[in-house]
C-alpha cells in the first residue's frame, strides 16, 4: 500500500484535540472521515505528535496508508476539499518509503508560543494568543530559561498523567523574540526538542510569565527544576497560544 505523508495546519479550538474521540470531535478523526470519502474503508493515521484540546499547528505531520497511487498534489486537493468546513487543511502532501513513520522516524519538534501583554482585550486574534495584562520583562524571562536549555530532569514541568516512560528530555532550544503590537507586546517563544513531556511546554512558558511579571526571580526557575516536583512548577499556561510548528527528520519528505 503507497504510504504518504501529509503536513498538517489546524486551529485546534473546535477539537478535543488531535486524537480520534468517539465521542468529541478531533484533527485525526476529521482527516480519517476525509480520507474515507476518497477511499472507503476505515482509516487509521500516524501523527508526529498529540496535540492537546486548543492547541494549533502550522507543521503537523502525519502519515496515512492508501490503495490508490495518488499524485501528492490531487491527493492534497481532494482531502481539503473534503475536510470542508472544518478549520484544518493539507499543506503538503508527498509520497513515502513504507518504513517512514511520522512519530518514530521524527528525530525533532518544534513549538511556539504566543503570549501577548496588553490592557485592552485582543479581538481580530482571540483564540490564537494567550493574553495578560501584566507588563512583562523580556530579558528576565530569557535569563530564567537559560537554566532550562540541556538534558535535565523535566519533572516539575511534566503533567501528572503524562505516560512517557522517562521525566528526562534534551532541550535544545528555547527563543524569546517581542514583537510590539498596537497597544502591547508580542512575546514570541520558541522551543525545539526531540520529544517533549506532556504539557512540557506549556508548564515552562505558564512559569516564565510569572518571572516576567516579577512574582518569580530568575534564579527561582533553576530552583523549581531542581526539585524534580510537579508542586514547584508555576501555572500552566492555556493551550490556545500553542502552536506545533514544525516536525523534523533525517530527510525531509516534502522537499
Amino acid at each position: 500500500m503507497p504510504r504518504y505523508a501529509l503536513k498538517i495546519e489546524y486551529d485546534g479550538g473546535p477539537f478535543a484535540g488531535w486524537q480520534r474521540q468517539a465521542d468529541q470531535p478531533s484533527v485525526q478523526g476529521a482527516i480519517e472521515a476525509a480520507l474515507a470519502r476518497l477511499e472507503p474503508g476505515v482509516h487509521t493515521i500516524a501523527a508526529a505528535g498529540r496535540t492537546d484540546a486548543g492547541v494549533h499547528a502550522t507543521g503537523q505531520v502525519a502519515h496515512a496508508d492508501l490503495t490508490k497511487n495518488w499524485e501528492p498534489f490531487r491527493l492534497c486537493e481532494a482531502l481539503n476539499y473534503h475536510l470542508k468546513p472544518h478549520p484544518v487543511a493539507i499543506v503538503a502532501c508527498a509520497r513515502v518509503d513504507e518504513d517512514f513513520h511520522a512519530r518514530f522516524s521524527a528525530n525533532e519538534r518544534r513549538y511556539l508560543f504566543r503570549l501577548v501583554s496588553r490592557r485592552a482585550p485582543m479581538v481580530l486574534e482571540r483564540g490564537t494568543v494567550w493574553q495578560v495584562q501584566n507588563v512583562l520583562n523580556g530579558d528576565a524571562m530569557r535569563e530564567a530559561a537559560a537554566y532550562l536549555i540541556g538534558h535535565h530532569d523535566f519533572t516539575t514541568f511534566r503533567a501528572t498523567m503524562c505516560q512517557a516512560k522517562s521525566p528526562v528530555k534534551t532541550l535544545d532550544e528555547i527563543t524569546l523574540e517581542e514583537v510590539g503590537i498596537p497597544h502591547g507586546t508580542e512575546f514570541r517563544f520558541t522551543l525545539r526538542a526531540r520529544s517533549f513531556l506532556h504539557n512540557q511546554v506549556r508548564s515552562i512558558v505558564g512559569t516564565l510569565e510569572r518571572v516576567g511579571a516579577g512574582s518569580w526571580a530568575p534564579e527561582d526557575v533553576a530552583k523549581a527544576l531542581a526539585a524534580k516536583d510537579r508542586s514547584a512548577c508555576g501555572p500552566v499556561s492555556p493551550p490556545h497560544g500553542l502552536y506545533l510548528t514544525g516536525v523534523g527528520y533525517p530527510q525531509d519528505p516534502f522537499c
